[in-house]
């Protein structure tokens, strides 16, 4: 890859704080670092990632922590936040993310389209953005996917210009 490739990553901010606290047992991620550390010498375009926002009525601790994590990630160069929603179903604290993944498939073609990005680096390990990846791929663009060690779709690394290994090795000057 060219060191002047413009990168854009796209973390499914669910996905790697479960991914983070199986793989390492840890969660706070220093997430300049973490991006600083894909992209490389490449440049940096922008970070986007990706979450949804429990109710402050029926989790308000939960709540409360989620915003000063958010504002936190405000604070990161280059990082957008973008969310989707919650659905919560038999008790207050059963809950199901809402448009998250088609949000990053569709932010990852949109951008890809409009050549906002040479390179998209996408953090998940779901199944379902293989197919994203393939159709950004068609635009001419590269996709990357970052997953932790051996977890992770096999569809999504075979359809995958290139896969980052994340794992306590790779995260070791990545910590807060």
């Amino acid at each position: 890859m060219p060191d002047d490739d413009k990168v854009n990553v796209y973390i499914d901010g669910s996905n790697l704080y479960h991914s983070l606290r199986t793989a390492v047992g840890r969660s706070d991620l220093d997430f300049q670092a973490f991006a600083a550390k894909l992209v490389g010498e490449r440049r940096l375009h922008r970070i986007y990632y990706y979450n949804a926002v429990v109710d402050q009525f029926r989790e308000p601790d939960q709540y409360r922590s989620q915003q000063s994590f958010f504002d936190a990630l405000r604070r990161v160069n280059y990082l957008e936040l973008k969310f989707g929603r919650l659905v919560y179903r038999d008790s207050p604290t059963v809950r199901y993310e809402k448009g998250i993944d088609v949000k990053i498939a569709t932010d990852m073609l949109v951008h890809g389209f409009r050549g906002n990005y040479d390179v998209a680096i996408l953090v998940s390990g779901d199944t379902d953005f293989a197919d994203a990846v393939q159709a950004v791929k068609d635009l001419g663009r590269h996709v990357e996917v970052a997953l932790f060690d051996d977890a992770g779709s096999i569809a999504l690394r075979d359809v995958a210009d290139r896969v980052h290994h994340v794992g306590q090795e790779f995260l070791r000057d990545c910590w807060r």
